[in-house]
């Protein structure tokens, strides 16, 4: 893409993360916004912050960002609090509020009073399409606001003129080329929404005119199981170690109705086709990608099972050992179920697929059994397997073209807390010191690794963001942003303010090359030129 603002979540409908613009140096913050004022009544007894926020949206010297007000009661009752987007201005080297419109948006329940569901808090994510933003509102409708001055021109409700708080916009919005919004929505069980069926769910776009169209995620997902179907789960803590033996199968569970995850963005290749990626809703070890013709009519699906031969011996510390798999358990199978390993589409991960140079896709899924750390995939653009990267658990990764080729920036955080399979430590062990580590890493077109930066703290960020040059932008636990060279090495780096266990969020880069970073609550707007003294605003 051409243009140089960052309208939606990954820059464009691609989700490539990529601008044209030159990025300045990170010498200075130059702003800096509180976006979410309850981050440290959020935190969890470790400090980690329990949240999925934003990409700020940016065209020359405006800024669109979504906030946070209202009330805060605790992790699991997020409906309490009021989302919205405020438009901020850059001027003489300033920041200035000019308009905060709020939405009666909630996100779906937390899992408070059941066994699945999300933890972490979902994705509030609008998207800025010509004179207009768009934000979720609720029962599955839409905001149109002027961005001039943040007035409310419509409620677009594909569902009816009735609003049914049954019905969530799920993830964030995206605008293809033609100023069209799609997104994800979802209908729950108002008394158990993740241990009973949903009641609907559907890929939406909303044409420019305010017309919208809508299919069910039940039509569009090929060859999946039946919601009655008996889908594989996995072992139970009574059988540890895993597997109970060579040839052991688990027991089958209702696999329930395909939907799709709570934070997935879906992406719009060049061609017009549509991608985005479903689970059953009973059981995220049943998940696909998917991909649709541009009038929402299923192209194909390509299921996550039996992708990854790198579990028990492999990834694993060998079988007996502490940390291993059972002895005898077969090589390379899940440990969990024992079965070759399967790309998860869960929800507490904010992941969305990525469309490249080629028109392949990449999507990061979840795996539990290498230590947390989930698995990148690689389809073709007609739904072929070609490969995958042993790490990918909530990261939309950037792609950079060049020289006829593309790399692909992802971060590859080495959990140290993790056990290796489960969470009982009397057979999961931790991770070997000398086998924990924290990287940027930079992969080619066939997912080898290129380079890695090594940091001491984890990763900080869901989807990072690349200049024209290269440049690779992303944050760190440790409180600072981080601009690394095309070659891997550091450029720049700048402190931001303490941070501890971060949230993982997005970054953006303006038109003028400031780069945009998150950290705490907090909007960190960052440039080179004149030192000064940051502006709250």
């Amino acid at each position: 893409m051409a243009f140089l603002s960052w309208p939606q979540l990954g820059h464009d409908a691609t989700h490539d993360g990529t601008t044209s613009a030159a990025a300045q140096p990170i010498a200075t913050i130059l702003a800096d916004f509180t976006y979410d004022p309850f981050t440290e009544r959020e935190r969890n007894d470790e400090g980690d912050l329990q949240n999925h926020y934003a990409v700020p949206l940016v065209d020359g010297n405006e800024i669109f960002m979504a906030t946070k007000s209202g009330t805060f009661l605790d992790a699991q009752r997020w409906e309490t609090q009021t989302w919205g987007v405020t438009k901020l201005e850059l001027t003489g080297g300033s920041a200035q509020t000019r308009w905060m419109t709020t939405t009666d948006w909630k996100p779906v329940p937390g899992n408070a009073t059941e066994a699945a569901g999300p933890q972490l808090e979902p994705l509030f994510q609008p998207v800025l399409a010509g004179d207009f933003v768009y934000m979720p509102d609720a029962g599955g409708s839409v905001l149109q606001i002027r961005r001039a001055d943040g007035v409310i021109e419509q409620q677009i409700n594909p569902f009816g003129a009735a609003i049914d708080a049954t019905i969530f916009v799920s993830g964030p919005l995206v605008a293809d080329a033609d100023g069209s919004i799609l997104y994800n929505a979802l209908q729950l069980d108002a008394r158990l929404p993740w241990s009973s069926d949903t009641r609907g769910a559907w890929l939406v776009r909303i044409a420019p005119d305010g017309t919208s169209t809508k299919v069910t995620y039940q039509s569009i997902v090929l060859n999946a199981p039946a919601a009655n179907a008996g889908c594989v789960a996995a072992f139970t803590n009574g059988e540890l170690p895993w597997p109970p033996a060579p040839d052991a199968i688990p027991q089958l569970v209702r696999c329930g109705p395909h939907r799709p995850g709570v934070n997935v963005a879906p992406a719009i290749a060049p061609d017009g086709t549509i991608y985005t990626v479903s689970r059953a809703h009973l059981n995220s070890r049943w998940s696909y990608l998917v991909a649709l013709n541009h009038d929402l009519s299923p192209k194909w699906s390509a299921s996550l099972r039996d992708r990854f031969n790198d579990g028990c011996n492999v990834e694993l510390p060998p079988n007996g050992t502490p940390g291993g798999c059972r002895e005898g358990a077969l090589t390379g199978v899940d440990p969990s179920d024992n079965t070759r390993g399967a790309g998860r589409v869960i929800d507490d991960s904010s992941s969305s697929p990525v469309v490249a140079p080629d028109g392949s896709v990449i999507y990061g899924a979840f795996t539990r059994y290498n230590y947390d750390q989930g698995h990148l995939t690689h389809f073709s653009s007609t739904g072929a397997f070609l490969g995958s990267y042993h790490f990918g658990w909530d990261i939309t990764p950037a792609i950079r073209a060049h020289d006829g080729t593309y790399s692909i920036v992802t971060k590859e955080n080495l959990y140290d807390e993790r056990g290796s399979y489960c969470d009982n430590p009397a057979y999961c062990t931790l991770r070997d010191e000398e086998d924990e580590g924290y990287f940027i890493t930079q992969l080619d077109a066939s997912l080898r690794p290129e380079w890695k930066f090594l940091n001491e703290l984890e990763w900080c960020v869901s989807a990072p963001a690349i200049d024209r040059d290269g440049v690779v932008h992303a944050n760190s636990e440790d409180g600072f942003l981080y601009a690394l060279n095309p070659n891997g090495t550091l450029r720049a780096k700048l402190f931001l303010q303490p941070n501890g266990g971060g949230a993982y969020t997005p970054l953006a880069i303006d038109g003028d090359g400031r780069v945009y970073a998150q950290n705490g609550g907090h909007l960190f707007v960052t440039g080179g030129g004149r030192r000064r003294t940051a502006g709250r605003l």
